[in-house]
């Protein structure tokens, strides 16, 4: 069975009618609940549980704190390669766009390693664009070897692969896989992805089944909020975290709430995610889903970041750029989106301990 199926079920459902006679006090039976029903979680996305911010977020405090303790774990992204052959309307590293591109060799990934390894992260999230041609498994795999040497974690963020590709993966040393939808409105979906493999619907919302069956220890999900209805997107992104946690026990699930960012091509969102609607997603999605990882990354301002720790996120990603080559300036090249929170690894650091919280950089290893 594929989550496509719960997809389905909900297309019939009259979201707009249910909001109508939601009563605050069903909200409130929702935030008190031990564990929360899909109608549950439901409800605390409603524009009405915006009214109820304070209660949900001392419970997501506080199941957050039982779960994880006072901690948050650092991760870094490196950009190997930002070649692609996919037409995704919102995206810097769009075919079409006329951008400055990079391929990163062998020798300078090992130089960009050494260079990110300065900052003491431990945690590595490596990317490509979509370009099987040039940017292979067996460049993966290569570039896989050189960060296990300098890192604890690889993580991949690459096109999405076969599950005896991703077996390859994870036996040379890959612990995780990110992998976002980008929006699970199936209409929505064809219409901003325009060209390439990318464009198969299917193909992309099977993927984290894939990397579990594979064995990868961790998987992280999510939409980028701004190309669908926030609500319907924010409500079907934490089905499809319940339903691989319920099917995959032998995998743990996190989900990011990545906004859209400016980017080559420039897409204009009429989903606009306020940052009242942002914390209160947070919120509800810690309260159903209370054993998930929530990842915050720097496409959000500082001082917004710092103070959503506390609230139930669980990891940041810190000192990030998003062009190739550039923690060692190994030459010009586009940012897939601009980041909005500049700080260095220290200064996100110092940030997250003036809240009263643990920076984590090494919390597990995969010996292999």
């Amino acid at each position: 069975m594929s989550f496509y199926k719960e997809i389905e079920k909900f297309k019939g459902f009259d979201l707009e009618k249910y909001m109508e006679e939601l009563t605050h006090e069903e909200i409130k039976k929702s935030i008190g609940r031990e564990k929360l029903t899909k109608f549950d979680f439901l409800n605390l996305l409603s524009p009405k549980a915006k009214d109820h911010l304070e209660e949900m977020a001392r419970a997501a405090q506080r199941r957050s704190v039982q779960q994880f303790g006072k901690v948050i774990s650092l991760y870094i992204p490196m950009y190997i390669s930002n070649y692609c052959t996919n037409e995704c309307t919102y995206c810097g590293f769009n075919k079409n766009n006329k951008i400055d591109r990079k391929h990163l060799k062998l020798d300078e990934i090992e130089t960009e390693a050494v260079e990110i390894a300065k900052t003491g992260i431990r945690h590595i999230l490596l990317l490509t664009g979509e370009a099987e041609g040039l940017v292979g498994v067996d460049y993966i795999e290569d570039a896989v070897k050189i960060l296990k040497k300098h890192f604890d974690s690889v993580v991949v963020e690459i096109y999405p692969l076969e599950t005896e590709e991703y077996k390859r993966l994870g036996e040379i040393g890959v612990d995780g896989l990110t992998i976002y939808q980008e929006v699970y409105d199936e209409k929505i979906y064809r219409s901003v992805h325009l060209g390439g493999k990318k464009s198969d619907y299917m193909w992309r919302l099977d993927t984290p089944e894939r990397g579990a069956r594979a064995g990868l220890r961790s998987i992280n999900i999510g939409t980028l909020f701004g190309l669908g209805d926030l609500v319907k997107e924010a409500y079907l992104s934490g089905l499809h975290a319940e339903y691989l946690t319920d099917k995959y026990l032998n995998s743990e699930f996190s989900i990011s709430l990545p906004r859209i960012n400016e980017a080559e091509g420039g897409y204009k969102s009429k989903y606009i995610l306020d940052d009242a609607s942002f914390v209160q997603f947070v919120l509800a999605y810690r309260l159903f889903l209370p054993k998930a990882g929530i990842n915050i990354s720097t496409r959000e301002v500082a001082e917004f970041r710092d103070n959503l720790i506390g609230l139930g996120v669980t990891k940041f990603s810190a000192g990030s750029k998003t062009n190739v080559g550039a923690y060692s300036d190994l030459g010009k090249s586009t940012p897939q989106f601009e980041i909005s929170d500049n700080r260095s690894v220290a200064e996100t650091e110092k940030a997250i301990r003036a809240r009263g919280y643990q920076v984590i950089h090494k919390d597990w290893e995969l010996i292999v």
